[in-house]
Order: C-alpha cells, then structure tokens, then sequence
C-alpha cells in the first residue's frame, strides 16, 4: 500500500498547526482519512462489563486518564471509477457538549476536496457522530443534487422505532440520537439507497452489513491490484484490541457486537490487510496482530 500526504496536488491547502488528513492508496483507489475531531467522554463508556479495576490498568498502561478521554473521530473520502465516496460525516456542529468535534466541513477544504465533487455517501449508521456533519446548512448546500446515500435498510428501518434497552449511553444522548436520525431520515429520504446485506459503491468499494453495533451498522471493504483496506465503523475500538469482550455503552447488541468485533479482527490479523475504524487515534490506518487470545494494533508508519 502506498501512501502520499496531500489529497490534490495542485488545490490550494490551508495551514493546520495539527495534521488532519491522511492520503494512501488502495491499489488504484484513492483514500483520504479525515480527522472530524474528537469527542470527549467517559472511558467506562469503553467497557460496560468491565471490572473497574482492569478498565483502570488498561487506561494506566495506555497513558489515558481515568476520568475523561478524548474519542477520536474519523472520516473517509474515496476515489474509484470516476465516483467520489464520502463514508461516515463526523458529528456536525450542532452539538455545543462535543465543541472539538465537527470539524468535517473545515477540512474537506483544508484537504481541497469540493463537496460538489462527492457522488456518494456511505454510512456506516445513523449514530449522530455520524451522520450529523451532512446536516450543517454550510456544508449541505454545497452537495450535489443527485448525491446518493448509502445504508443498510433494517439501519434506517432500526430508527424508525430504535431500541436503547441494552445500551449504557449517557443522558441526553438516546434522546439526541432519536432526534438527529429521525432529522437526517427526513432530509435524504429520496436520495437514500438501502441494501440488504452488501453493496458495491464503485469498483473495488464495496459496503457490507455487519449489524451488531446497530442492526444496520456496516462495514466498507476497498479493494485494487492485490491490496485490500477495510473501514469498520464502530466494529472496533481501541480497547477492543487487548478486550474483544468488553462492550462499548453504545452498542444495542453487546454480545453480537463482541463477537463481529473478535472475527473481524480475526480475519484482519490472518490476511494482513490494512485496517481503520471510526474512533481509533487518527489516521488510524493499522494492522492487526494477533496476542493469544486477544490482537494488537499496530499503526502504519507515516509516509512523508
């Protein structure tokens, strides 16, 4: 996998005192990963069936502070056959609780991408710190009329009456997540184009149903001469890692959500392709070894 660090060469870029993006290739398949920011929160939100104690050995030995953490949040711009594919669009910037996060609209034109140029939109689920970057009125007006909106059907089926009985998510945040999803539904209604079980975006783009986190939620795999990448939305989070088991507050199906975590990392590890997911530390491009009965997350040396 090759790796360059700007999105296009000749678009004029905007100075950042940090780096927010990320360019590699997948074959002939172009990938920007883009930092929306970050979300600060609990870490027992991380592992709900966790013992305090090893929730706390497992922040110490990864220098995270006990109390709050800062969640990473991370969007993809992809380039195949002539289409331009927006997966996942960060938090959006009317949530003033998360005021570090919703940056997706800034640096789509620090990276000189023009929203205009976006043909589709992949998401992973309807969770807001995914959706709600397609609802800020600077950014919105900007897309393309004929955008189209990938998703799983039973994840816009899920919303229209969700279930939150097995989640841990902190007040007021099933209510906001109702409201954002029921919003977004309504606005991209006619551009939606559900799937059942998978669907390819563009050649080599390929999204596919995973369920677990949500019933919908979806994996996207990329793949071009030989080389494969997958994004995996929220399947994995940095914890999950070293605890496969442990179940992350905001999972509606903690159990199924563990055991989509452990087999795809499982296959990651056997095939050696590269991996990113949603909320691990930007760019989050890595591979995945296996450690006895639990992986590791080996990040992919910048290429400058």
């Amino acid at each position: 996998m090759n790796q360059i660090n700007v999105a296009h060469p000749d678009a004029p870029m905007r100075d950042e005192a940090v780096p927010s993006r990320y360019v590699l290739k997948v074959g002939d398949i172009d990938v920007t990963v883009i930092s929306d920011g970050v979300l600060a929160i609990n870490p027992a939100t991380l592992a709900t069936n966790a013992d305090k104690a090893e929730l706390s050995a497992w922040l110490r030995d990864n220098f995270l502070p006990p109390e709050v953490i800062d969640y990473p949040l991370n969007v993809s711009v992809v380039r195949s056959g002539g289409r331009t594919i927006l997966i996942d669009s960060g938090l959006g910037t009317e949530f003033p609780g998360f005021p570090r996060a919703g940056q997706l609209a800034m640096r789509l034109d620090a990276a000189g991408i023009d929203p205009a140029s976006v043909t589709d939109v992949v998401l992973t689920h309807l969770h807001m710190d995914h959706i709600g970057g397609l609802l800020v009125e600077g950014l919105r007006g900007r897309l393309r009329k004929d955008l189209r909106v990938h998703l799983a059907a039973a994840e816009a089926e899920f919303w229209q009456a969700p279930d939150f009985s097995r989640t841990a998510m902190p007040a007021p945040v099933p209510e906001t997540l109702v409201t954002t999803a029921a919003r977004f539904l309504d606005v991209y209604r006619s551009q939606l184009r559900p799937f059942e079980t998978e669907f390819e975006v563009a050649p080599g783009v390929r999204i596919e149903r995973t369920g677990g986190h949500t019933p919908g939620h979806s994996i996207v795999r990329l793949e071009s001469g030989g080389e494969r990448l997958t994004f995996a939305g929220d399947a994995v989070f940095q914890c999950g890692f070293d605890q496969p088991g442990w179940y992350n507050g905001f999972e509606h199906d903690p159990e199924e959500s563990a055991r989509v975590r452990t087999a795809l990392l499982k296959e990651m590890a056997a095939s050696g392709e590269h991996l990113m997911a949603s909320h691990l530390p930007f760019p989050s491009v890595c591979h995945v070894a296996t450690a006895g009965n639990a992986f590791r997350f080996v990040p992919t040396v910048w290429d400058y």
